[in-house]
């Protein structure tokens, strides 16, 4: 029984060490995509916020990582 419980320890350390060396990862090109600096963000002017209490200032959001959905009412 020992013997056959050191032998399915090493066929799974086999495997375990053949997996490692296979990457199911697709290689993805590398790509140099710069964008040109454009300054500042320009300040948040709406008058109209949903689901806020007062209407949010950049300097409010400094910091924090913030998601914007821009929509209009029509």
């Amino acid at each position: 029984m020992r013997k056959l419980l050191i032998g399915v320890t090493l066929v799974l350390t086999a495997c375990a060490a053949s997996a490692e060396s296979q990457s199911l990862e697709p290689v993805l090109p590398i790509v140099n995509a710069s964008l040109p600096d454009l300054g500042p963000a320009p300040e948040l002017t709406n008058d109209t916020w949903l689901n806020v209490d007062s209407p949010l200032r950049l300097a409010d959001l400094r910091g924090k990582v913030v998601a914007i959905d821009m929509w209009t009412f029509g």
